[in-house]
């Protein structure tokens, strides 16, 4: 297992550089540039002027020339400077020290998006596996019924529902943000649910979807599953239909899930882009949204390399996970 995960780990570094350098060419063929934000509304600017921006921030070198600058910083884990007007090393904009360790932006997106995967498998799971134990019985139909609904129904649209239900008519849950202004006079335990209040609507926001998919995905592999011939042999051995369900079926059901775990990673941050943006919520998600449209490509790609990496070792820890649950399954 250690060679495996060793060999992966390997495997994982061209894979890398390939995405990189891929979205490194996307983003600058992409209309616009970050010079153009501060030109299109200043009629006095001469072309000499935004000639000498594009210099300053290196935009006059061909695409070949600029990655590799940016690929000789990141060796380094330097992400560079951000194109905006704090300039701002973006390694300080994702991971800012000076503020508290809850408080910055890639702990409050991995936060939210780490309770949102638990509960989508607390909820998919049980759903999935009542749902083929009794296939179309009433239990069934009505819990399809609920997860189409909830696949289908857009996340802004429950985001702002939501928020105009509990936080707006009934004042029980805030509206935005993640803490609120009278914060630091709370007392611990008041701040603690004050975080809880503020974490409700995103983490259900960001988990709508994703139960309703898991336990479909979860209901087609349990059925499956019952339908072998050892869970025949279990049953007529005597076996409870629990021991039957979650210690024979069950495990064997739970082969696809964890591949599609780890392929939903990249889901669950893109997601954010959109329930940060409608909380309020200084993450990632949000930074990645006011990145791109000041088209700060220092700053686009820190946070898609982040993305990339935390993606390729998500998948790496489902084929982990795959080869620990299935016994049949021998890795070299």
């Amino acid at each position: 297992m250690l060679l495996y995960c060793l060999k992966r780990f390997i495997g994982m570094i061209p894979v890398f550089f390939g995405v990189t350098l891929l979205s490194f060419v996307i983003i600058q063929l992409a209309p616009g540039k970050p010079t153009d934000r501060l030109t299109e509304l200043n009629p006095r600017i001469t072309p000499e002027a935004r000639a000498r921006l594009e210099q300053y921030y290196g935009l006059d070198k061909p695409i070949i020339v600029q990655y590799g600058r940016w690929l000789s910083r990141i060796v380094r884990f330097d992400f560079g400077v951000s194109f905006s007007s704090d300039a701002r090393p973006v390694i300080d904009k994702i991971w800012d020290r000076s503020v508290p360790f809850f408080d910055r932006r890639l702990t409050i997106t991995f936060l939210i998006n780490t309770l949102s995967l638990f509960l989508i498998l607390a909820v998919a799971i049980p759903i999935g596996v009542l749902a083929a134990y009794r296939p179309y019985s009433l239990t069934d139909r009505i819990t399809s019924v609920a997860v189409f609904i909830g696949f289908a129904a857009p996340k802004f649209w429950v985001a702002l529902l939501l928020m105009m239900v509990f936080s707006v008519q009934l004042g029980w849950l805030p509206i935005s943000g993640i803490k609120s202004l009278n914060y630091a006079m709370l007392t611990e335990p008041g701040q603690f649910f004050d975080r809880i209040r503020h974490l409700v609507l995103p983490v259900f926001v960001s988990a709508c979807g994703g139960i309703a998919g898991m336990s479909r995905y979860m209901r087609s592999s349990m059925r499956e599953a019952l339908s072998h011939d050892y869970i025949t042999t279990a049953r007529a051995k005597g076996l409870s239909e629990t021991a039957v369900l979650y210690r024979h079926a069950l495990r064997n059901a739970l082969l696809p899930l964890v591949t599609l775990l780890g392929l939903s990673v990249p889901g669950f941050f893109a997601g954010s882009v959109i329930f940060e943006t409608i909380f309020g919520i200084p993450g990632m998600g949000q930074l990645s949204y006011q990145a791109i449209m000041m088209r700060d490509y220092p700053v686009i790609m820190g946070l898609l390399c982040i993305t990339a990496l935390l993606t390729m070792i998500g998948n790496l820890l489902a084929d982990i996970c795959y080869a620990y649950i299935d016994p049949r399954i021998r890795v070299k």
